[in-house]
């Protein structure tokens, strides 16, 4: 198991609702030091926080439920301090816009699918990188 990564004070919440990207991206960031916790949808999400803050929230952005189209403003309004990464395969449709998912309070929004950089061998620190098709 890797070591704790000393640049991030607190866990990661991974919140996605199709549970093979969701454990996907906790097993990454977990290789690279990191604690996480995870979450299948926004209110799971919701109150996962009010449990426990996290100092670090990645978020698929389009999840069944109530709270889906407004996913960044609901776990902002929640989790304040904490930067959101905001994750889609729908950034740019019609559905939703990168612009309006960062006028909302992410810090960052990133086209699906990721690529984890390739290295022989992972060490904490470890970056993600993305491509889009």
């Amino acid at each position: 198991m890797a070591q704790p990564n000393p640049k991030l004070d607190g866990d990661i919440l991974v919140i996605d609702d199709e549970p093979i990207l969701r454990e996907l991206l906790a097993d990454w960031l977990q290789h690279a030091g990191y604690q996480v916790r995870t979450a299948p949808h926004c209110q799971a999400a919701i109150k996962a926080l009010a449990e426990a803050p996290a100092a670090l929230i990645v978020t698929d952005m389009l999840m069944p439920g109530p709270c889906a189209e407004l996913a960044v403003a609901e776990l902002k309004r929640a989790a304040p301090s904490a930067p959101l990464i905001a994750l889609s395969g729908s950034f740019g449709s019609d559905r939703l816009s990168i612009e309006a998912v960062l006028a909302a309070g992410a810090a960052l929004a990133l086209p699906k699918p990721l690529r984890r950089a390739r290295r022989s061998a992972p060490s904490p620190g470890d970056s993600f990188r993305h491509k889009a098709h």
